[in-house]
């Protein structure tokens, strides 16, 4: 499995697979490369990089406090430098867009356009109440096929999904122990998390800055219609900023979209066309 090392020697796992328009995929908060699965096989012409952030997936684990959106997104930077990209698209979902703006802030040179999958510059309370009550705790389910039959009930934001899908979900979210399922992230997680969440923002700190550092970037947003981390008026919001925006909703999904939906595949073609 490829692999790099990151300045304070802490390694990374990737995948790099396609040919054609380079784009660096940014999972979720407890996620991995292996979430843009689903939608690999249905864009032609484009170089997929993957990266599992480090404490995730085949990454080694790290100090819990370099577990942050900017550490993150130097890893980002440091990964296209191993993979000597001056520049790449990055579709970012959930984490992954949070990281993106942060990189159009400090490093828009590097940028050929942005797809957010279910995230905006401003995050729904709902949505991290929610993070707060699962994140580092052991999986409730003794299998992967118990989690498969109880997450539709979790996720009810999330409906029409076959049973074959929650089956995928459950094995790129859990691992299978002797002693019952475990986690595919580093637990200390939680403690960034905290960390994070507990600090109150600067009194003149803007959210919306980073939102607007993506300025003259070919732009996506793909949302969940039930989603609990990016409001309806968030998204209105960055529609009206950006009416350039290719934007599109996807009905019976909360977060995060899978990707592979058609509504989904139409706006990110679209957006693969503008870089």
């Amino acid at each position: 499995m490829p692999h790099f090392t990151t300045s304070d020697d802490i390694r990374l796992h990737y995948t790099d697979d396609g040919a054609g328009t380079p784009i660096l995929c940014l999972a979720g908060l407890t996620r991995d490369g292996r979430d843009f699965d689903y939608m690999a096989p249905h864009l032609d012409g484009v170089r997929l990089i993957r990266l599992d952030y480090r404490g995730r997936g085949g990454s080694q684990h790290a100090p819990a406090d370099t577990y942050t959106v900017m550490q993150e997104a130097q890893d980002a930077l440091a990964l296209l430098d191993h993979l000597q990209l001056s520049r790449s698209a990055i579709l970012g979902t959930s984490r992954g867009g949070l990281i993106a703006m942060a990189l159009a802030m400090k490093a828009k040179s590097r940028l050929t356009g942005v797809c957010l999958n279910d995230v905006g510059p401003v995050i729904d309370p709902k949505g991290l109440q929610a993070i707060a009550g699962y994140l580092g705790k052991p999986p409730a389910w003794s299998s992967r096929a118990e989690a498969a039959i109880a997450l539709p009930a979790v996720r009810p934001a999330f409906r029409d999904v076959p049973a074959t899908r929650w089956e995928a979900e459950a094995q790129r979210l859990f691992t299978e122990t002797d002693t019952g399922l475990g986690l595919t992230y580093d637990p200390a997680l939680r403690e960034a998390f905290d960390a994070a969440t507990a600090t109150p923002p600067a009194p003149d700190a803007d959210p919306w800055a980073a939102f607007e550092a993506l300025e003259d970037l070919p732009l996506a947003l793909i949302r969940g219609e039930g989603s609990n981390i990016l409001s309806q008026e968030t998204a209105q919001e960055m529609r009206r900023r950006r009416p350039d925006m290719i934007y599109a909703e996807i009905s019976d999904r909360g977060h995060v979209p899978f990707l592979d939906e058609p509504d989904a595949l139409v706006a990110l073609r679209a957006w693969v066309a503008r870089l």
